[in-house]
């Protein structure tokens, strides 16, 4: 067994948490408005329209279909234009929120359909409009429910940047192809796995405490 470089693993695992960090803040600030309008137009609610409802949702379902591997090399040109760079953290965001932003979409949507109809019908009997419906009644809500899904996407964003090493995107992944695999350093890709394995723990128990809590008020 080799020795390990910590310093080269530190850098890799920051390198992953900023990807996933940054990723998942900007998922969400698209992933969020989205999936509140697949519900609002959906068939029966506030603002039904069939066209914008099928439009989006084609969108939606067609960035979820296409397999992550292939989105990051399909983006490389338009990384470039969004970043400057389609390699390293920076050059593995705009592939990552592409494909983490439909699938938080649908689940915000899906958590919305789970609410009792009779809130959004009250709020329709006292006069207000679908912002304030949104805004003062369904996001309140939903609140927990959205929290879990945004905790599910964080994970699923972890194992996101660690494909995007395939592609030299930075971070836990680009080092297990580039020690680990190309280099046949087994204890490199042991690390690795050890320390992703690890990050979706700690993300999932603090995620689960944090809806808990919530719940409780």
């Amino acid at each position: 067994m080799m020795n390990l470089d910590w310093g080269m693993i530190l850098e890799a695992t920051i390198d992953t948490l900023l990807m996933t960090g940054f990723s998942l803040l900007f998922t969400v600030i698209i992933g969020l408005p989205v999936g509140v309008l697949l519900f609002l137009t959906s068939p029966g609610q506030v603002i039904e329209n069939r066209s914008l409802y099928q439009g989006v949702a084609f969108v939606v379902n067609v960035l979820r279909s296409v397999p992550f591997l292939i989105l990051l090399i399909v983006m490389i040109p338009l990384s470039r234009v969004l970043v400057g760079t389609a390699l390293g953290v920076q050059g593995s965001i705009p592939p990552l929120v592409a494909s983490a932003a439909p699938f938080f979409a649908r689940l915000v949507e899906n958590v919305l359909r789970e609410l009792d109809p009779g809130v959004s019908e009250a709020c329709r009997a006292m006069g207000a409009t679908s912002r304030q419906t949104v805004l003062w009644a369904l996001l309140p809500e939903a609140t927990t429910g959205i929290l879990s899904a945004v905790v599910v996407t964080c994970i699923a964003l972890v194992g996101y940047s660690a494909m995007s090493g395939v592609i030299g995107g930075g971070g836990l992944g680009d080092l297990a192809v580039r020690y680990g695999y190309q280099r046949y350093q087994g204890d490199v890709m042991a690390v690795t796995v050890v320390i992703l394995v690890i990050m979706v723990q700690v993300f999932q128990i603090v995620g689960d405490r944090w809806v808990a809590k919530l719940n409780r008020r």
